[in-house]
């Protein structure tokens, strides 16, 4: 999600067509969930083949691949939906709003789960979301060419 809403406001405050910032959007969302779920999947089947020292079936990594790609695939709406029901200016906010209260509710639920501070890591998502879509708002603003 916190590269999603950076891209989508660094695209969106240059001023293009909601339309290509949806497909933008659509695009990043479907190539960055399958990488996600690819690199989940090779991943854990390193670790399961490192641990038991032999060949082992990719079959059980693609669970928890699939489980990323969805996870991914849904929390990457959040930031897209406001520019589909809404303009260029006001989907920006929205979608902003909607992905740092977002961020904020993962970070007190990664809290709870961890059983860490839960004030600690709703601050810290909070604070890394917002610093991803500043970037993409400066990166966005100076690189906009008319």
């Amino acid at each position: 999600m916190v590269s999603t809403v950076g891209l989508l406001s660094g695209i969106a405050i240059t001023g293009i067509s909601r339309n290509y910032v949806i497909m933008t959007g659509a695009i990043l969302i479907f190539v960055e969930a399958f990488s996600m779920a690819v690199g989940s999947v090779l991943s854990e089947y390193s670790v399961e083949e490192y641990e038991k020292r032999k060949e082992t079936s990719i079959k059980g990594s693609t669970k928890s691949g699939l489980i990323m790609f969805f996870s991914y695939f849904i929390s990457g709406l959040i930031p897209l939906s406001p520019y589909v029901f809404l303009q260029n200016n006001n989907a920006l906010t929205i979608s902003i709003v909607f992905s740092i209260t977002a961020l904020g509710f993962l970070g007190i639920f990664s809290g709870k789960i961890s059983g860490t501070s839960v004030f600690s890591n709703m601050l810290k998502m909070v604070v890394l979301g917002g610093v991803a879509i500043i970037v993409g708002v400066v990166v966005g603003n100076v690189l906009n060419v008319p």
